[in-house]
């Protein structure tokens, strides 16, 4: 435990931070327009569907994922019984540019969505040059700023999370929310994401506490958070931070300066189980997280790891759930199978991690658990749907 803290505290005097899929975010792009909510081609289902995968083969930062998205691909074109894709695989070399170009290229040569890229500002990017041309893009970001018009996101968003934490805290009799978050881009999505999920679920937000991204920020508002916490009577304590960064000094902190987890809820948006010591935190204990089905994702894992003899990147279930989505569509012989009201319809797909939908306004929504952590141990206290249900969030 000591090491683990002494670690975090190392992260946060450096003033990074490392947050899986949205580390790959790589800066906030401007978002494109245009798309119409039945925008996407005409398609013929009887030949196979040409399906363009943009990744950066060739980064020297980013390669490994990349196979490993390709890799997965392939698995689930595989599993496919009745539908025939033709993936068109690109190597964007992790630049903007390329993508871009590649983007079009691909859509010249018959691409008829496209699947990737990485990054979200290539993602933005590729989008715009193809949305002249009516093609889809279902990029693997997790940035929601980018969705909209004719790109979607994959990756898990904060405001999905947030939603889920805040529907449960309701359904738990909780009325008052405070957000603790870095001053930082990560900090602000997760801010926005849970003051969102709390009025969407009826939920006050009493108090809002960001602090410098350092050991010095969390050292100073510690105290700030238990006057907040006593004097709006706030029943839930939201930390948007994860173990890569003020999330173990916050969970060490916070009880030491009086905010017991036996008065106040504490919740997360990001996973607590990961690195295992997180567990052991005691501001943690009884604390919320929201986490996927871990019993398919293992499925997942282990069918990949027979297939290509090594273990999945974290983010390669999201090249397998863009075409699983596809060929469930494509599947149903509409020549509309890729437009943008059907990638949006409301049943949703299966996925890696369980099921999954695309939102018309580009973003996603993910069926998730809820955990607990009790006596260090990760106890589900209400799993994920298996089904989609109404119009979402």
């Amino acid at each position: 435990m000591i090491a683990f803290l002494a670690s975090a505290r190392k992260a946060l005097t450096r003033g990074v931070f490392l947050s899986g899929a949205l580390a790959l975010a790589a800066c906030q792009p401007i978002s494109i327009g245009g798309g119409t909510s039945g925008g996407g081609p005409a398609i013929d289902t009887s030949v196979p569907v040409p399906v363009a995968l943009l990744v950066p083969k060739s980064s020297e930062s980013a390669g490994t994922i990349a196979t490993s998205l390709e890799n997965a691909a392939r698995l689930a074109i595989a599993d496919l019984t009745s539908v025939k894709i033709d993936l068109r695989v690109y190597d964007t070399g992790g630049s903007t540019e390329q993508a871009v170009a590649l983007a079009q290229k691909a859509v010249a040569e018959g691409a008829q969505i496209i699947l990737g890229p990485l990054f979200a500002d290539a993602a933005n990017a590729a989008g715009n040059a193809v949305a002249g041309q009516n093609v889809n893009v279902l990029s693997f970001s997790n940035n929601a700023s980018i969705a909209g018009g004719n790109v979607f996101v994959l990756g898990p968003t904060f405001e999905n999370t947030a939603n889920r934490i805040m529907s449960f805290a309701k359904r738990q009799g909780k009325t008052k929310v405070l957000i603790a978050h870095p001053n930082n881009v990560e900090g602000e999505f997760g801010r926005n994401a849970v003051q969102q999920a709390a009025s969407r679920n009826g939920l006050a937000v009493a108090s809002i506490n960001g602090f410098e991204f350092s050991q010095t920020g969390v050292v100073a508002v510690v105290p700030q958070i238990k006057a907040a916490i006593d004097s709006t009577g706030a029943d839930t304590l939201v930390l948007t931070s994860n173990s890569a960064g003020a999330l173990p000094l916050l969970a060490q902190m916070l009880p030491e300066a009086g905010v017991s987890p036996l008065n106040v809820q504490y919740a997360g948006l990001a996973r607590w189980d990961v690195p295992a010591q997180t567990l052991e935190l005691p501001g943690l204990q009884n604390g919320w997280f929201a986490m996927p089905d871990q019993g398919m994702i293992q499925n997942f894992q282990a069918r990949y790891m027979q297939a290509y003899g090594t273990a999945p990147h974290q983010l390669a279930g999201l090249a397998y759930d863009g075409i699983a989505a596809i060929g469930a569509l494509v599947e149903a012989g509409d020549k509309k199978a890729l437009t943008i009201d059907a990638l949006t319809q409301g049943a949703g797909f299966q996925g890696v991690a369980g099921a999954f939908r695309l939102r018309p306004n580009g973003t996603n929504e993910r069926a998730l658990s809820v955990a607990m952590v009790r006596d260090k141990q990760v106890v589900i206290i209400d799993p994920a749907p298996t089904k989609f249900s109404g119009a979402g969030f």
